[in-house]
């Protein structure tokens, strides 16, 4: 995703409020039709029944979040190339060729931006 604009995102917050995944991407896809933007759908999953709700549901992401690695691997193999596949929660830079070799498509790792170190940046100008 490039900003919050052009993908919908379902978290679990989402999918509890809607009672259940299925019913989540349910009403993603009704909002799409409504205002006629073809915007795919990103499902986050925590457990491999969870991955296969999504990817009958018709996810056209699933995201692996907080998984180990073995368990993500086992999910990818469930998802084949059915839809696109994300790594997500607690990744560090350490873990990403283990990650990576479990053929998942995305990988996104918060640490790039919350464990970034800041400066500060003046403008004033100096006379």
């Amino acid at each position: 995703r490039y900003g919050l604009y052009d993908m919908i995102m379902l978290k679990d917050n989402h999918i509890d409020y809607n009672g259940s995944i299925t019913n989540a991407v349910k009403m993603a896809k009704a909002y799409t039709e409504k205002i006629k933007k073809p915007l795919k759908i990103e499902v986050e999953t925590r457990n491999l029944e969870e991955v296969e709700e999504a990817l009958k549901a018709g996810a056209d992401r699933i995201m692996l979040d907080n998984m180990d690695v073995s368990m993500m691997a086992e999910a990818v193999k469930i998802i084949g190339k059915k839809c696109e596949t994300e790594a997500s929660g607690g990744i560090t830079r350490d873990m990403l060729k283990e990650i990576a070799k479990t053929g998942v498509d995305f990988i996104s790792a918060g640490a790039l931006t919350h464990s970034a170190d800041n400066i500060d940046l003046s403008l004033k100008a100096v006379k």
